[in-house]
Parts: C-alpha cells; sequence; structure tokens
C-alpha cells in the first residue's frame, strides 16, 4: 500500500438528492460540485496523496460522501452499517478496495449503526459522535474492533450537527477544534479550540505540517495559519450545502 493513500468518490448525477438533515435543501449544481470535487482531489495529489477511486454508485446520490462508509485505523477498515437506509448501499464497494489494500476488515453489524463522520481519531483515541445516524450498538462495536489496534473509544453526543465531524476536527497537535453553536459538549475533549466559521472547524491533515480547508472560512484559516501550520483551500460550496466537508470527502489511508 502506498504511504499516503486515500479513498475518493466521484458525485454522482443523483447527487442535487442527497439528504439534508439539518440545512434547509438548497439547489444544487451538479456540474459546479464536479469542477470543486476535481479541485479538491487536485489539492490531495498535490500533497503527495496517491488517490485510489472507489467504483462510483450513481443510484446514491451521497455517496460522494466516502468517509462515512468505512473507518480505517492501523491495518484494520472497519465497513460501517449507515444510520440512513438509503446509504446502506454504499459500502460493499468500498469493501472490495480496501481488501485489494490489504487491510483486515470488519463490519458494524445490526442492530448497530454507525457513519464514518461520527468517528474523530486523534492521538490514542477515537472520539464517536453519538445521535441520529450512530447508536450506541454501532459505538460499541466500534470500540472492539479499534481496541485490537490499540485505539480507546469514547462516544460524544452530538445532537446539533449531523456528525461529529460535522462539528469538530482535530489538528495534529491533538487540539480539538470546533463551531460553539453545533458542539454539544466540548469538554469532552482536552484541548479545545473555537472556530468563528461554520467551515472553520473541519481540517483534513495533508501530512508535513500542511492542512486542508474550505474556502468558506478564511478567519479560521487564519487563526490555524497562526498556530505554525501552512493552509491550503478548496471551495467544495456545493458540498457543504449537503452538509458535507472536507473531511467526509476521502479516506486518508497511512500505511
Amino acid at each position: 500500500m502506498t504511504r499516503r493513500t486515500a479513498l475518493v468518490r466521484r458525485p454522482g448525477p443523483r447527487l442535487a438528492e442527497g439528504l439534508v438533515t439539518h440545512l434547509d435543501r438548497s439547489p444544487i449544481d451538479v456540474d459546479l460540485a464536479m469542477q470543486q470535487w476535481e479541485s479538491y482531489a487536485a489539492a490531495l495529489r498535490s500533497a503527495g496523496w496517491h488517490l485510489v477511486e472507489v467504483p462510483e454508485a450513481d443510484d446514491c446520490p451521497d455517496a460522494v460522501f466516502v468517509e462515512d462508509a468505512v473507518v480505517v485505523a492501523g491495518d484494520l477498515a472497519v465497513l460501517t452499517n449507515p444510520g440512513a437506509a438509503e446509504r446502506k448501499p454504499e459500502v460493499d464497494a468500498v469493501e472490495a478496495v480496501v481488501r485489494d489494500l490489504g487491510y483486515r476488515v470488519a463490519r458494524i453489524e445490526d442492530p448497530g449503526t454507525l457513519d464514518g463522520g461520527d468517528v474523530l481519531k486523534t492521538g490514542d483515541t477515537a472520539y464517536v459522535g453519538l445521535g441520529g445516524r450512530t447508536n450506541g450498538a454501532g459505538v460499541q462495536q466500534l470500540a472492539g474492533h479499534l481496541a485490537s489496534v490499540g485505539l480507546r473509544t469514547q462516544a460524544v453526543t452530538v445532537e446539533r450537527a449531523l456528525h461529529l465531524k460535522s462539528a469538530v476536527t482535530a489538528l495534529p497537535d491533538g487540539t480539538v477544534i470546533g463551531w460553539d453553536p453545533v458542539v454539544d459538549w466540548p469538554q469532552a475533549f482536552p484541548a479545545y479550540l473555537s472556530m468563528p466559521e461554520e467551515g472553520g472547524a473541519h481540517v483534513v491533515d495533508l501530512g508535513d505540517g500542511v492542512l486542508l480547508m474550505a474556502a468558506s472560512a478564511p478567519k479560521s484559516a487564519d487563526i490555524v495559519r497562526s498556530s505554525g501550520y501552512d493552509v491550503v483551500t478548496v471551495d467544495i460550496g456545493e458540498f457543504e450545502k449537503l452538509e458535507g466537508c472536507v473531511t467526509c470527502l476521502s479516506v486518508r489511508c497511512r500505511g
């Protein structure tokens, strides 16, 4: 497996039908979304990531948010059981890809549900959002799987956002950053830093001190830069209309 491999999945023709939970539905320009996806993919490649495309799932409007289908840690890939019934078919093609990459494979089974966007790994801890898409049985199953790669699991309440990582992500030093209006429990994290914009709650660690952020959060990007990181920004506005962010458009795998 390439040292820095990222799984991605192209947006499909039904993207505009994607689920929205905490936002009012807005028109989606599918052509613009494809251009934004291409720019996102290019940013990963420019940072030295090898992209592996999961086969498209044209009947699944939300399949572009590939992070929700699998949780990768160490040599383990945990296939999820999405909390929205419409999204369950997204997982099968991801299984074939992670097996080809050489991962051990585990699976979240009914009655457990889990979306990968609810899993924030930092240090030796996996914080897991317990809310609309992930239930207690899913958290318990994931905890058992992640223990095999040395990660402990802590459940975190999620009521104000679609997923935990819709509200918070982590800087490489372990500081969790979030947008306060959608963070239910900031005290769950040993170090927490508030961001001034919703899109500023999301960073993708590209390695070597470089972070990827959304162009919709320039003030937050400046704060992150002042902490000593280089920041690359991309416009993902069409995906933000569907409650997407920079983290959910890829699964970063480190061999």
